[in-house]
């Protein structure tokens, strides 16, 4: 077993420390924030994750994980330094690599040994030639250090699954020493290993995740052209997905994808293309089509109402997807302000990501509307005018056609996620409008382009 050391406590960092951790290896966990570290410490995770305080709690107990905030100790007898710190994007659409530079500059300064360094943080290609060059830039002590790619591929609210059961490791080395020894560390997992050189690895990752960006965002493409004409995007997906070419996931039409990935990893690979002289018009298109959708139900909703001054608005979802806290990219944060711009009296309703989302828009007055978070969707539909459905959440799914009509004073439904059958919503005198399956009637979407193209003649 070795001696690790995770720079980073966020979903990446902490997730992956946890799980060495849970696999033998002893580990420590470093941050900034000496508040966060004081709360892991007992037992708190500062991020929803399932199952992840319980481990926590076990291998804190077992001795095998601690936290801290003093990197010198953490860094200087590390076998390895797995780096899982944030790479936010600049407004270019280029990755912001600062936390990754002090981070390399911290260990160069107090490594005392032979040491690997492992970045998990997803970086554009070439990045981690610079790091390890930077490293030995301001090495110190006479060791051998190398750096090597192991980009994750966790889901947020399955991340300890998707680590623990992985359906396989990349690994992105550039010597047999770095390849056996993060071969050796990833042994317990007994999961599959993908072996390439470094470059190969950071291109996989985003590859990876801009082909799942991609199918979402071509999915949704389909589904708008699907209530244009007529056609259920539901059963087209249904028919696509026993093509084995094709395959079941990500074929579900909404409002867009959102989070900590897709959306910044889309930008960084296109960034990337045009710095090199290329342009990917695919991921591109991708970009586009995701833009667009996130607020198609709000125009939908515009095209059917006067205008949502003084209406109650009933927002069911705030997060991004089910499962998590994370707020990153959800549709909500786009649709949300624009209701209130139009002085919405709004009521949110999200079981985990409310007091997140009130560090946006605190409750009471925003603008010329109003938010008030509500402890269940039967409080936000009591009485309202319309409602917004943003996140699949299982207690939003809970929710019977037959409530929306018994609650609201207008039961005016337009759903994000596709959660309910037309003809149910129908027979239960709601008014419903989804994506890609609504037929074409007034409020859909051929009466909303219909109004657009009269406007563009204007």
């Amino acid at each position: 077993m070795y001696k690790i050391a995770v720079a980073g406590t966020g979903y990446v960092g902490l997730v992956a420390g946890v799980c060495f951790a849970e696999m033998g290896h002893q580990v420590t966990c470093v941050d900034i924030d000496e508040a966060k570290v004081k709360l892991m410490a007992s037992g708190i995770s500062p991020i929803y994750e399932e199952n992840l305080e319980e481990l926590m709690q076990k291998n804190y107990a077992a001795g095998r994980i601690n936290y801290t905030t003093d990197y010198n100790s953490a860094y200087k007898d590390a076998d390895a330094v797995f780096i899982g710190v944030g790479t936010p994007e600049n407004e270019d659409g280029s990755a912001n690599l600062s936390y990754i530079a002090t981070v390399a500059r911290q260990i160069a300064e107090n490594v005392e040994k032979d040491c690997l360094i492992v970045v998990k943080s997803t970086v554009p290609v070439g990045t981690n030639d610079k790091v390890e060059q930077f490293i030995n830039d301001f090495l110190i002590n006479d060791v051998r250090v190398e750096v090597a790619s192991n980009p994750e591929f966790l889901a947020q609210g399955s991340a300890v699954h998707d680590t623990l059961f992985a359906k396989r490791i990349i690994i992105g080395t550039e010597s047999k020493w770095a390849e056996s020894l993060l071969k050796d560390i990833y042994e317990p997992f007994n999961l599959p290993i993908v072996s390439v050189n470094r470059k190969s690895a950071e291109m996989i990752k985003y590859a990876s995740n801009d082909f799942l960006a991609l199918k979402i965002s071509y999915m949704n493409d389909i589904a708008n052209l699907c209530e244009l004409v007529g056609a259920d995007v539901q059963d087209v997906a249904q028919g696509m997905s026993f093509d084995d070419r094709i395959g079941s996931k990500f074929l579900n039409a909404g409002i867009g994808y959102g989070g900590s990935c897709f959306p910044k990893d889309t930008k960084a690979l296109e960034y990337l293309a045009s710095q090199n002289g290329y342009e990917l018009k695919t991921v591109q298109a991708a970009i586009d089509v995701n833009k667009d959708q996130k607020t198609l139900l709000y125009k939908k909703a515009s095209n059917r109402l006067i205008t949502f001054n003084g209406l109650k608005v009933a927002v069911l979802g705030l997060t991004f997807k089910p499962g998590t806290d994370d707020l990153r990219e959800a549709p909500s944060l786009e649709n949300v302000p624009l209701l209130l711009a139009q002085g919405a009296d709004i009521y949110a309703f999200d079981p985990i990501g409310a007091e997140n989302f009130a560090e946006f828009y605190p409750e009471g007055a925003n603008g010329r509307g109003n938010i008030t978070y509500v402890q269940n969707a039967e409080e936000a539909l009591k009485d309202a005018n319309v409602c917004f459905i943003f996140t699949e959440w299982g207690e939003v799914k809970a929710v019977q056609p037959e409530a929306f009509k018994m609650l609201m004073r207008t039961p005016l439904v337009y759903d994000g996620r596709n959660l309910y059958g037309i003809e149910d919503m129908e027979q239960a005198g709601v008014e419903y409008y989804s994506v890609g399956r609504a037929p074409a009637n007034k409020g859909g979407l051929k009466e909303l382009k219909r109004l657009e193209l009269q406007a563009a003649r204007r």
